[in-house]
């Protein structure tokens, strides 16, 4: 019983001496106060907001406590918890960087969200103006077109209006009437149908028809124009020469108004037909 009880304690102290050891070198390690009168050393500042971490002090019995048998024998299940003591404060150190790389992935990505919905919205407003740009581009070739077509219509028409005035006497068609009758003969229907003939599908002329009555006042005209009038009626319902090209004129007895008579028509009842041409528009036609 002796011999194992000096065994044990022989064995303790063979242990305990590198723990002693541990910590003499550890307590003359310890930085020395300064001498008086000399300030010590500021620490340098830093300008990171997180302190760093602190080392660990010593709790079980290889950091410098007491050795015993009791430390001595449960050591290996005490180890365990001294690593954790140890690692812990990395493990948290390490979760909150990831809960900051975390924290500033979803800022990046939440701000990228942004700049790409900016890009597409600015890319839309951009595409929508060069749309209108195009529509504005097609509505002034447009105008422009409307208004080079109007120019050249109304070219062309003060071009007729001053080609009205151009118009030139052609033949001269003399209907002759017994008196009070306005009923064509057929010297008279086959007289028209030698002048009206050659206008079929010709645009540029005009008919003049004058009838003259003998007699006086009022009664002369109207009788003068009731022969104008059935000359008319024969053109437009035989050869369908249209009203608007037509003008006529019931003259009565211009003879006994005037102050000269002519010799060449002496007062009778009669109709001239009087062809006017405008030979260049029927020039500009063919």
């Amino acid at each position: 019983m002796k011999t194992r009880i000096f065994v044990t304690l022989l064995l303790s102290l063979v242990v305990a001496l590198p723990a002693f050891t541990q910590q003499a070198n550890s307590s003359s390690s310890a930085p020395q106060a300064a001498p008086a009168g000399q300030t010590a050393p500021a620490s340098p500042s830093t300008d990171t907001v997180r302190e760093p971490l602190q080392p660990m002090t010593s709790r079980d019995f290889w950091d410098g406590d007491d050795p015993n048998v009791l430390n001595l024998v449960l050591h290996p299940f005490a180890r365990k918890e001294w690593v954790r003591r140890h690692i812990q404060p990395i493990k948290d150190r390490v979760n909150e960087l990831d809960e900051l790389t975390a924290a500033n992935t979803g800022a990046i990505k939440d701000v990228d969200a942004r700049a790409q919905q900016g890009i597409q919205l600015a890319s839309e407003k951009t595409n929508l103006a060069e749309q209108h740009t195009a529509d504005a581009a097609n509505k002034a070739q447009m105008a422009k077109l409307a208004a080079t077509d109007a120019d050249t219509h109304v070219a062309t028409a003060e071009q007729r209006v001053n080609n009205l005035d151009q118009y030139k006497a052609g033949s001269l068609t003399e209907i002759r009437f017994r008196p009070g009758q306005t009923l064509l003969s057929k010297e008279a229907k086959d007289a028209l149908d030698q002048m009206a003939a050659p206008l079929k599908d010709q645009h540029s002329y005009v008919i003049e028809v004058r009838g003259f009555s003998p007699g006086h006042g009022q009664a002369a005209i109207l009788a003068s124009q009731k022969m104008a009038e059935s000359v008319v009626r024969y053109l437009v319902l035989t050869h369908k020469i249209p009203v608007y090209r037509i003008y006529t004129v019931g003259m009565g007895n211009p003879s006994v108004a005037g102050e000269e008579r002519t010799a060449k028509h002496p007062s009778s009842a009669r109709v001239e037909v009087s062809l006017l041409q405008n030979e260049m528009l029927t020039s500009a036609q063919h």
